[in-house]
């Protein structure tokens, strides 16, 4: 099944990122994706934190919903949306939110980011819990391959990537591909961004795909890009360093099982 993590420099602008976000995945459909997977904030890096409560949406209907379900209907392509605000029951802020599209345009699968990134190193200082609700528990979907191959997707955003008992609970549920819509820092990114996906990949013998945001933005902010496809035996199919990018690659049913059965190291597990 050929899938596509797309990478983006969003701006602050809702309508000019959307219209981004649809050239690529159009981009993407056109080359035979089946699966498009947008990063973290793809709908808008705003200048504060909190421009992101303007655009909170209720989940199950929005602009960004709908921009989501549309595009994955008229594309006939199963779209991840990245991350997008929705409501939460604690005032002031929202949740991180990953919403599944199936081809069809329904929303099938919804994540809320769990882990929330705090950071500061005297010169760059981030904290996401001033503005975000975190989630509470993992989500996973089913899709079928044109091929009528079944996959079973685990979800996660960013600053999920450094914690590893996530992604297990995704392999012990049957996960043969892990998704990780980001927007890491240019700090963070160039030093542990490749090592912690090719360990998630290796580790829990499953596909990666990790679309991420990869330039200088609007706000000031730089990340680090770097939108990668990674193989369970940690080898890098794909990648793309900067800029906005449709990067794509093959998720191959007889590797995944082959690299299973050469080293079974989930059924080793004892802890």
């Amino acid at each position: 099944m050929k899938v596509a993590a797309v990478q983006m420099v969003s701006g602050v602008s809702l309508a000019d990122n959307l219209a981004q976000a649809r050239s690529l995945l159009e981009q993407a459909a056109q080359a035979g994706a089946e699966l498009a997977v947008l990063p973290e904030y793809f709908g808008a890096m705003g200048l504060r934190d909190s421009d992101k409560l303007t655009l909170c949406e209720t989940w199950g209907d929005g602009a960004i919903q709908r921009f989501l379900a549309g595009a994955a209907r008229e594309l006939d392509l199963w779209i991840v949306g990245g991350t997008l605000p929705l409501a939460c029951d604690s005032p002031g802020r929202v949740h991180n939110s990953t919403l599944v599209f199936s081809a069809q345009g329904e929303c099938v699968a919804r994540y809320d980011k769990i882990h929330l990134f705090r950071f500061d190193n005297g010169r760059e200082r981030f904290d996401e819990a001033q503005t975000i609700q975190a989630g509470r528990e993992p989500a996973r979907f089913t899709m079928v391959a044109r091929s009528g191959t079944p996959w079973r997707v685990g979800l996660s955003v960013c600053y999920d990537l450094r914690f590893p008992e996530l992604y297990r609970a995704h392999a012990r549920a049957g996960a043969d591909l892990l998704l990780v819509p980001s927007a890491f820092t240019y700090t963070t990114g160039r030093a542990h961004w490749e090592v912690l996906l090719r360990a998630r990949a290796v580790e829990n013998l499953a596909y990666v795909l990790a679309p991420a945001q990869g330039g200088q933005h609007e706000n000031g902010r730089r990340t680090w890009g770097h939108s990668m496809l990674v193989d369970p035996w940690g080898t890098v199919l794909a990648q793309q360093d900067e800029g906005p990018a449709v990067v794509l690659g093959e998720l191959d049913a007889a590797h995944l099982a082959q690299v299973r059965g050469q080293l079974p190291a989930l059924e080793h597990c004892v802890l």
